[in-house]
């Protein structure tokens, strides 16, 4: 592996949208990733202190801080693997993460067939099917209710509740099957969410009743005039109140006032409802992103 270069040169390089065509499906040796969603992780990994290597036809990205978390750990895929070559990209998976508990796969493609899930379902992986969305500004203004507060997250009071809500927002099968491990990986997201905050690389927003965090979400701006969305978080008893809209809205102004953000980036589950909320507020769907996870 070739020595890397610092993480602002590689962090700028990620973000460069590819002006080079990639050559029998190899990255150009500049971490150009053509999937925008893709490019956009793999820029708030690098924010977040991670590691990226380019290895010319895949990408390796490390987390660190955090081992558990399997889209901070994983490899990106320059072109779809054929099924006879699957097995050795297991193996490379197996070699480049000895400790991990499952093997992810990211795919550098933006069209959802193009990805040749069937190679990887036949070896028993799930596929984990993103919607990217974005918008250049955002359009009706969610209502205000009396008693709301919208308002960057700061302090540790903000954030011990920032911690509470993730609990509440948890997805059951998946905290619930290893709780420990679960607590672990959400613990250290929330300090690499703390710490993209306090040293100005993005910013965490919250909606509060009666001083209570009910809602949340971060924004980090990743270079090539796009801002992405983080983490967009309501509690079960506050849903369907606006919530989610006026935080989306608030924070994207925000950004946009920015002259270095021009397009705000969002990606998001496509059978899930928020795609709908989305959609009302400016955001139109640009590409299929498309990983890939085995558990050991």
């Amino acid at each position: 592996m070739r020595p890397q270069p610092t993480t602002g040169r590689l962090l700028a390089r990620v973000n460069r949208k590819p002006a080079l065509a990639r050559a029998r499906g190899r990255h150009n040796g500049q971490v150009d990733v053509v999937s925008l969603g893709f490019r956009t992780d793999v820029a708030i990994r690098l924010a977040e202190g991670g590691q990226v290597i380019d290895c010319g036809d895949h990408i390796v990205i490390r987390s660190p801080d955090n081992p558990g978390y399997r889209w901070g750990n994983f490899v990106l895929l320059a072109s779809p693997p054929r099924l006879g070559d699957l097995v050795g990209w297991q193996a490379r998976f197996g070699g480049l993460f000895p400790d991990a508990t499952y093997q992810a796969f990211g795919v550098d493609v933006t069209d959802g067939p193009a990805a040749c899930q069937d190679v990887f379902t036949e070896a028993g992986f799930e596929t984990e099917r993103s919607v990217v969305l974005t918008a250049t500004g955002l359009s009706g203004a969610p209502r205000h209710e009396a008693g709301r507060a919208v308002r960057p997250l700061a302090g540790e009071d903000d954030w011990r509740q920032s911690a509470e809500l993730r609990a509440a927002c948890a997805d059951p099968g998946e905290a619930g099957a290893a709780p420990a491990a679960y607590q672990e990986f959400a613990t250290r997201r929330l300090a690499a969410n703390r710490r993209l905050t306090e040293t100005g690389r993005g910013t965490w927003f919250g909606a509060f009743a009666a001083g209570r965090l009910v809602a949340q979400l971060g924004l980090v701006p990743v270079g090539g005039g796009d801002a992405r969305y983080q983490d967009v978080e309501t509690h079960p008893a506050f849903r369907r109140r606006g919530l989610a809209g006026r935080l989306i809205c608030l924070a994207g102004r925000q950004a946009l006032a920015d002259p270095e953000v021009s397009r705000l980036v969002i990606v998001a589950d496509p059978g899930y409802h928020a795609v709908r909320l989305y959609e009302s507020l400016g955001f139109r769907p640009v590409e299929d992103q498309l990983g890939y996870v085995r558990t050991a």
